[in-house]
C-alpha cells in the first residue's frame, strides 16, 4: 500500500468517523458533545502527527521534480565521464 492510499484510507475513516458521531449527536439532547468530540479528535489527530492533503501534494510535486533533476545531473555526470 503507497502511502497515498494510506492517507486516503485515513481521511475516509475519519470522515466515516466524523459522520456517525455527527449523526449520534443530531439525534441526542447532548449539542455539546459535538464540539468535545470534535476537540478530542482534533487532538487526537494532531497527537499523529498528520500532514494536510495540500501539504503532502506540494512535497510529492517537490519530490518529482527534484527526481528528475537527480535523472537529469546523473546523465550529465555520466556524459562527462564517458567523453574522459
Amino acid at each position: 500500500m503507497n502511502p497515498q492510499d494510506i492517507m486516503q484510507k485515513m481521511q475516509t475513516i475519519a470522515n466515516d468517523m466524523q459522520n456517525k458521531v455527527g449523526d449520534a449527536i443530531r439525534q441526542s439532547p447532548a449539542k455539546d458533545m459535538e464540539k468535545n468530540v470534535r476537540s478530542l479528535m482534533t487532538q487526537g489527530f494532531q497527537k499523529l502527527d498528520l500532514v494536510t492533503r495540500e501539504e503532502f501534494d506540494l512535497q510529492t510535486q517537490v519530490l518529482a521534480k527534484t527526481r528528475a533533476k537527480l535523472e537529469e545531473l546523473e546523465a550529465k555526470v555520466s556524459a562527462l565521464e564517458n567523453k574522459k
